[in-house]
This record gives structure tokens, C-alpha cells and sequence, in this order.
């Protein structure tokens, strides 16, 4: 096979189980994933949700407050989501690299390992038992302990009790996402050696985001450059590779019939793998049109994405069991929102979607 940027493109939407999910869980869509992106709480539930048949954020909510699938930092120092039977091994793998990353911030706001231990200690003592707590009430829990919480401080406190294996995400409260201790709320253990996780991201990776560079998969996953190429090499004889622009993509056989058209909308969550899970992102979004997607500092909005292309954002706003959306096209003639992009919508959430007047930048 000889890619270009729409075969890129076809294949990524393909094998991110956009156009084609053959998934019916958010673990298996997880899994498959090796992580997902997951800093905007409500969003990342939308981007299982459109890789799952039939989905509705209920199902997704009993995922999360079973513990079958779980949110906390990993890979780049950021929010993911994983498989609980992931968490682990991934966890062992970066972490390491993601706390050196953060010393010198932790320099600058006082937080020493002493600080951190005593605020491990907290969280196992107050957590215990399946008491999951939301991060409100453990601020008041660190204050309490004479720990302070300014500047900062307390997302700095809560991601090192994620990478030391202490806390992860617990059953919701109300909607609102808890802390549980992770050894309470995931008590198997999946390990790997060092080897075998880097084989075993790399597969992931290669399989669920190729067509992909190594550059890209570093990116994801926050690994040395050295590392991911040797994560790479371990994969060699099950990826499948081609040149396009003096760059070389690795992807997994998918057995995709690559037909796409720009007559099918999808509309992707805010910092979604589509876009966010790789460093170069031209396959799918012009450069020309790259800010309307991306702020200056690094916000990702939520795209339309039509035959493997961002074509516009869209926004939503809640109205009690009515939601009104707004689309925002890069360009006039980017074609019309479907009503069974709209109806897919409404049966996630449970309401009935309406939309605006669409506009064109």
C-alpha cells in the first residue's frame, strides 16, 4: 500500500473506531486505545462514547463507578483514561519520566518529598475503605493537615499521589469524579517488564492511531526518544510501514476498505486522540486552519471531523434535558450536519438536541 494524506487519514479514522467501532464497552475501547487523552471530564466521556455501538453516558458512568475503566494521569503529565487492567504496567512505565519531568515546577512551589509523603499518608488514611472522596473534600482534608493548596499546589499533590500509585479515580458522587485508593478500587495487578510495556504500548498505539510516525508515538506517550524507537523495533515484523514526505508511518493490518466520504459528519470531544495523539496533525487539519482548532496555548476544541478532515468546531450549551448545538464551519460549502449525527448525539446524552444557525469563518 502506497499512503498519502487521505489514505492517513482513512486509516486513523478507521483504526480510532470512529468510522467503523466494532467496540460495546468503554474498556475494550480503552484497551484498545492504551490511554485516552481526558483532562475535560465530560468530554472524554464523549470520546468513548462515539467509539462505542449504541452508546449512552450511562453506560459510560457505570464503567467508571465499577472501576473497569479508570481516569488519572499517565503518559504526558495530563489526564487519561485506561483500562483497569492497564493501569499498572502503563503507571510503571511513565511515571518515572513524569515526575523527574515535574521537579523543577516542584522546586519552585515548595512541594519537597516530605510534603508528598505526608500527604500519600493522608489520602491512604481519609480514602480507606472505599470512601472515595471528590477533590473539593480532600482539599479541605490537606488543609485541615496544615498542607497548603495554593498557587497550585493542590493539582501538583494530587498527580504525584496518582504516579506514586496511591490515588486513581473513584465512584462519582452526583455526577462529580472521586479519588479512590487505587490498590482498594483496582486490586489485580498487571505487570509487566520494562520490555514487554514498551512493546506492548507500542502496539496499542501503532495499531488504534496508525498510520503513525515514532515522532508521534513519542509525543503520545512521553517516552525518550530512544525508547520509542526501541519500542518500535520490538513490533517490527507485526506493523506494516510506508513513506510519505521523508517521514516513515508504522501501522497495524486493519483490514480497512478505505472508503470515506465527506458526506459523513462525526463530531469529536475536545482534545480528542483523533488530533491530540499526534505530533504532526497536517494529515487531518490544514495548517491554514490549525488555530481555529488549536488556541495559541494549547486548548483543542471540539472539531466536525467529515472524510477524515476537521472541518469546523462546534460548541453546546445544557438546557435542562435540551441541548443546543452550534457548528462553526472553516469554510462555506463544508456541506450540513446530518440528523443522524444529531440523533447519535441525543441518545448518548438522553435529550433532544437543537441546533443553531451554522456559520462559516
Amino acid at each position: 500500500m502506497k499512503i498519502n494524506n487521505e489514505i492517513i487519514r482513512v486509516l486513523r479514522s478507521h483504526n480510532q473506531q470512529i468510522t467503523d467501532s466494532r467496540f460495546k464497552t468503554a474498556k475494550e475501547v480503552a484497551g484498545w486505545s492504551g490511554a485516552l487523552q481526558a483532562q475535560d471530564y465530560n468530554m472524554a466521556k464523549w470520546a468513548l462514547g462515539i467509539r462505542i455501538q449504541d452508546s449512552t453516558e450511562v453506560m459510560i458512568n457505570t464503567e467508571f463507578d465499577s472501576g473497569s475503566i479508570v481516569r488519572t494521569h499517565l503518559l504526558r503529565p495530563t489526564w487519561h483514561i485506561v483500562s483497569a487492567d492497564d493501569i499498572y504496567w502503563i503507571l510503571a512505565l511513565t511515571a518515572p519520566r513524569i515526575k523527574s519531568s515535574l521537579k523543577y515546577r516542584d522546586r519552585q512551589l515548595g512541594l519537597t518529598d516530605n510534603i508528598y509523603r505526608k500527604s500519600n499518608k493522608l489520602f491512604e488514611k481519609v480514602l480507606r475503605d472505599m470512601n472515595h472522596k471528590t477533590r473539593d473534600e480532600l482539599i479541605g482534608e490537606l488543609v485541615n493537615a496544615g498542607i497548603s493548596v495554593d498557587n497550585n499546589r493542590a493539582s501538583h499533590i494530587f498527580m504525584r499521589a496518582e504516579l506514586d500509585g496511591i490515588i486513581c479515580s473513584g465512584k462519582q458522587k452526583n455526577g462529580t469524579p472521586t479519588y479512590a485508593i487505587l490498590e482498594e478500587w483496582v486490586p489485580n495487578k498487571n505487570k509487566k517488564s520494562g520490555n514487554e510495556s514498551l512493546k506492548e504500548l507500542a502496539k496499542r498505539y501503532f495499531s488504534s492511531h496508525g498510520p503513525a510516525t515514532v515522532q508521534d508515538f513519542s509525543w503520545w506517550s512521553g517516552l525518550t526518544t530512544a525508547d520509542s524507537r526501541l519500542a518500535l523495533d520490538l513490533n517490527r515484523s507485526d506493523l506494516i510501514s510506508d513513506k510519505f514526505e521523508n517521514q516513515t508511518y508504522w501501522f497495524a493490518d486493519s483490514g480497512c476498505n478505505l472508503k470515506l466520504t465527506d458526506k459523513d459528519f462525526y463530531l469529536l470531544p475536545a482534545y480528542d486522540e483523533f488530533l491530540i495523539g499526534y505530533r504532526d496533525r497536517t494529515a487531518s487539519l490544514s495548517l491554514v486552519h490549525n488555530r481555529k482548532a488549536i488556541s495559541d496555548n494549547g486548548v483543542f476544541y471540539p472539531t466536525i471531523v467529515s472524510g477524515g478532515q476537521i472541518s469546523g468546531t462546534w460548541k453546546r450549551s445544557i438546557k435542562g434535558n435540551h441541548i443546543i448545538l452550534t457548528f462553526n464551519f472553516f469554510k462555506n460549502g463544508s456541506g450540513d450536519i446530518g440528523i443522524e449525527t444529531i440523533s447519535r448525539y441525543e441518545k448518548f446524552y438522553g435529550k433532544t438536541a437543537g441546533r443553531s444557525a451554522c456559520s462559516c469563518e
